[in-house]
């Protein structure tokens, strides 16, 4: 009898220490959960803030570049077209900024509501962002070497991005000058580089402040690639990055 009455005993011993240890580590669970929620939201607070200063910076500045254009056509053009087609191209970016402003925007939503938003750019719409720069007046060829094939929608993005903002530099730091850019599929990475020539003379205006290379170490960083923004031999400029697509990948 004494047996089984021992044994009780110290399976309710045993009982009553573990409830006592798991009411001790509750606290740091819910502090370690608290934790890991707050880092995820800044997280995801700074990927927001990067989209949006790529999409502003990018877009404001294409605005400004062209609306000097169609502010020259009207001085020294009569042609009432050659005035329409320049301020059409203002109206055509200033929409593609307030389409991906909604997008953005729609994410910081607080309410728990869905954001109908549209898909993140990637190297299938670098078309349109050429586009848009070559109606600014930068002279761009762009070329895709190696065998297309489906990316990470991170490494995706982040390639357009960067694309994107070298781009804006060109036009900001360097005006209206022959720019190429290749974008080349290797076997475990892919491939980004926007080299631009030297300027002839500084552009008459250049949109001070930024952090276009910061934003741009910052994305490949996290992808685990590499980034080369260097001046080159001629007095042109080259971005050059080097994006894992098969490890490494958040």
């Amino acid at each position: 009898m004494v047996a089984p009455v021992v044994l009780i005993g110290g399976a309710v011993g045993v009982r009553r220490a573990d409830d006592a240890q798991f009411d001790a580590d509750a606290p740091t669970a819910d502090v370690d959960r608290a934790a890991e929620v707050a880092r995820a939201a800044t997280q995801e607070r700074t990927r927001i803030a990067r989209e949006l200063h790529d999409t502003v910076v990018h877009h404001v500045s294409v605005i400004a570049v062209q609306a000097g254009a169609a502010r020259m056509h009207a001085d020294q053009s009569g042609d009432a077209s050659d005035r329409r087609e320049a301020w059409a191209a203002v109206e055509d970016t200033a929409r593609t900024a307030l389409d991906e402003l909604r997008r953005l925007l729609g994410l910081l939503r607080s309410n728990g509501e869905p954001a109908a938003l549209n898909p993140s750019p990637g190297v299938g719409q670098l078309g349109r962002l050429l586009e848009d720069v070559r109606r600014a007046g930068l002279p761009v060829d762009a070329r895709i070497q190696g065998t297309r094939r489906v990316l990470s929608p991170t490494v995706d993005l982040s390639a357009y991005r960067i694309v994107q903002e070298a781009l804006t530099n060109v036009l900001r730091h360097a005006g209206p000058v022959a720019t190429a850019v290749t974008v080349r599929y290797c076997d475990d990475h892919l491939d980004v580089e926007v080299t631009n020539e030297a300027p002839p003379t500084p552009p008459a205006t250049v949109i001070a402040g930024g952090h276009g290379l910061v934003g741009m170490h910052e994305r490949v960083a996290l992808l685990g690639g590499r980034l080369e923004a260097r001046p080159g031999p001629g007095g042109g400029f080259s971005v050059i990055a080097c994006l894992p697509t098969e490890r490494h990948q958040p």
